[in-house]
């Protein structure tokens, strides 16, 4: 029996929810008991396991990638200048779907908020709006305070994952700097629990279409045409904006970065990278593409295996600009689907958020719904919209994953510049 792509999988459970969604209604039951309750039993269930396995994945993940910086001798610079860079192209991505998603606010749908017209409206957007009022400048060193825990475990079981997010960078950190058998023991224990989680993450995603096909059939069971089509609208249009934002930083801000610093051709190095572009847009997944990364960035581009081997796979771990820039979109777009004004605090929040666990996202297929989790967590809105974006999540996994490999490649090329590196591609005049 062929086995179908897990992407085709959604695809399929995508048609059959909205199929089922329009031929059932609130009233539905199967043996006595209602077709929604069983549909909203399996979406919550698929919620969970994302939810489970947030802690575990994004520690791991950063400790390993964070301790492998400290742990290189002789990279120090080359390692401030990776998270230099990390940091800056990762901002500038989220501040480009910031600033798209509040010009197009594509959960707004005729000039009302779109969950209005989806069944949102039963949730009491008087309260998610209270959780997100009010805020102001205190809000923001509240933020800053929450990075530094009092207790990390329980930190970590009430959802507060920028203090454990900061703990496991300085845990990584201070890694490299006990003995080198204590070193040993720490970077094997770490970095086989983040191949187990990301065992976990796999299989816990081979039930994607599963969960798609609950929390998606839900959202429309009981919907009239009118409301369908206003639902497709509004998918086109967060679609669309994600699309555009992607392109925005993929084709400007990174390829402008490649002109004035590393004083390269933008256009040699999107051809050079065709390969692993291609593959990482197949995929969806970062990982999986790292050989064909390391192999098009040093053939290709000219850039030494020391600096390749250096950056890439650190990147592929803790750079994920089109993640992002997904994060703070989804976010965005879920808060304007409920009605909720975000000032500027907040959505500054949205950014500070969405920048520090798109550290921790692991570079498979999907992991970043575990990210958006935390954001929505983090400002107060219900993580059961989620359904709405798991119904475009796994194309738009597809650009995103792109846009990730392409900015690890576009950074070991600037850093191989930084480090005085000859020959590179032709140096402009």
């Amino acid at each position: 029996m062929l086995k179908l792509k897990l992407h085709w999988q959604i695809l399929i459970a995508l048609v059959l929810a909205v199929l089922v969604g329009v031929l059932v209604n609130e009233k539905s039951s199967i043996l006595g008991i209602s077709f929604i309750a069983i549909l909203n039993f399996i979406g919550t269930l698929f919620m969970n396991a994302l939810k489970m396995i947030i802690v575990p994945l994004i520690m791991s993940s950063i400790i390993v990638g964070v301790s492998n910086i400290g742990g290189t001798q002789g990279l120090a610079r080359l390692g401030s200048r990776a998270i230099g860079y990390y940091l800056t192209t990762s901002l500038a991505a989220i501040l480009i779907g910031l600033l798209m998603v509040n010009t197009f606010t594509p959960g707004i749908i005729d000039g009302k908020p779109g969950g209005e017209m989806l069944g949102l409206d039963q949730v009491d957007s008087s309260q998610i709006t209270e959780k997100v009022a009010g805020r102001d400048v205190s809000t923001i060193a509240d933020v800053f305070l929450s990075m530094v825990p009092v207790n990390i475990v329980n930190a970590a079981a009430n959802g507060q994952m920028l203090g454990m997010i900061f703990f496991s960078l300085l845990f990584g950190f201070f890694i490299s700097k006990i003995s080198d058998e204590l070193k040993n023991t720490q970077t094997q224990f770490w970095q086989g629990v983040y191949e187990v989680m990301m065992k976990i993450t796999e299989w816990v995603m081979k039930f994607a279409p599963i969960g798609v096909f609950a929390l998606v059939a839900k959202v429309i069971a009981g919907l009239d045409g009118e409301e369908i089509a206003s639902l497709a609208q509004a998918l086109v249009t967060f679609f669309m904006t994600v699309v555009l934002a992607l392109l925005v930083h993929a084709l400007i801000v990174l390829p402008s970065l490649l002109k004035f610093i590393a004083k390269v051709s933008p256009v040699r190095h999107l051809q050079a990278m065709a390969t692993a572009l291609l593959t990482a847009f197949s995929t969806a997944s970062s990982s999986a593409t790292l050989p064909l990364t390391l192999e098009c960035v040093e053939k290709n581009a000219g850039v030494s295996n020391r600096t390749s081997s250096f950056i890439l796979p650190l990147g592929a771990t803790v750079n994920m600009d089109g993640t992002a820039l997904y994060e703070c979109v989804a976010a965005m777009f879920i808060a304007q689907m409920y009605g909720v004004e975000l000032d500027f605090v907040t959505q500054f929040i949205v950014v500070l958020v969405a920048l520090l666990t798109s550290i921790g996202v692991a570079g498979v297929p999907a992991a970043s719904l575990v990210a958006i989790t935390i954001i929505l967590s983090a400002i107060g809105l219900p993580l059961e919209a989620l359904g709405l974006i798991l119904a475009v999540d796994r194309i738009l996994d597809m650009f995103r994953t792109s846009v990730n490999v392409f900015s690890d490649s576009c950074g070991a090329v600037i850093i191989a510049k930084l480090e005085g590196e000859t020959g590179l591609y032709n140096k402009y005049k």
